[in-house]
């Protein structure tokens, strides 16, 4: 495993629980995604045409409904999973350093191919996954607050 041993090494104990655990979830969602053999000719979303646009790194793009979903799913799962990388770094003693983490790097947790580009999903998991490792981190809800001012954390990550 990849940074296994430097953590160790290193006595940061929450966040190499928390690494095993983002790998085991990553080994079984690409387990779950080789077994499914998905018919893109039959899925009728797939091809609906583009009603949303956004822009990234300087440039437009336009996807539909279900890729804009797609992309919010990424951002709120990298907002989960870096919110339990902070809490793990915190919990560790360890310094602020989302960019180290794992997760952040592979920003693949979620993705399912369908909808959006690789590259998009990746942006927007990083994205989120910042925002969630400052939240985990500090114990704040500077980003991850409702509308009823609890953090979608607050029971369980």
């Amino acid at each position: 495993m990849r940074n296994a041993q430097e953590l160790e090494r290193e006595r940061r104990l929450a966040h190499y629980r928390y690494q095993q655990s983002y790998y085991e979830q990553l080994r079984q969602q690409q387990a779950r995604l080789e077994d499914d053999r998905y018919d893109y000719d039959n899925d009728p979303y797939y091809y609906t045409a583009p009603t949303y646009r956004y822009r990234r790194d300087g440039n437009d793009y336009q996807t539909n409904q279900y890729g804009a979903d797609q992309l919010r799913k990424a951002s709120n799962t990298g907002y989960k999973k870096g919110y339990e990388a902070g809490r793990a770094d915190q919990q560790d003693n360890w310094r602020f350093d989302y960019r180290n983490s794992f997760a952040y790097q592979d920003a693949n947790y979620g993705f399912d191919g369908r909808y959006v580009r690789q590259d998009d999903y990746n942006h927007y998991f990083r994205e989120g996954f910042q925002r969630g490792y400052e939240d985990g981190y500090y114990g704040r809800p500077t980003y991850g607050t409702n509308a009823e001012g609890s953090t979608p954390c607050s029971t369980r990550c």
